[in-house]
């Protein structure tokens, strides 16, 4: 990802076209969705597997506001 950042910063400084600087953008916007899939999946592995065993109640709300904020960002 660091590198994808560091090569939209040279194209900017390189004055590159519009296109180009919106492949490399798109490109690390993948890479956080990925890098969003990794997080969830540990974090639902993890604590929310936890919770489900002893605060059933709090794993369903915290889930909920998770949802709810990525909800919230999506921009069509």
């Amino acid at each position: 990802m660091k590198g994808h950042l560091d090569a939209l910063s040279k194209m900017i400084r390189e004055d590159r076209s519009c296109t180009c600087l919106l492949d490399q953008s798109m490109a690390i916007q993948n890479s956080l969705k990925s890098l969003d899939v990794l997080i969830l999946d540990k974090y639902l592995n993890s604590d929310v597997a936890e919770q489900f065993r002893s605060k059933k109640e709090n794993a369903i709300k915290e889930l909920l506001e998770v949802f709810k904020r990525k909800q919230s960002r999506i921009i069509l």
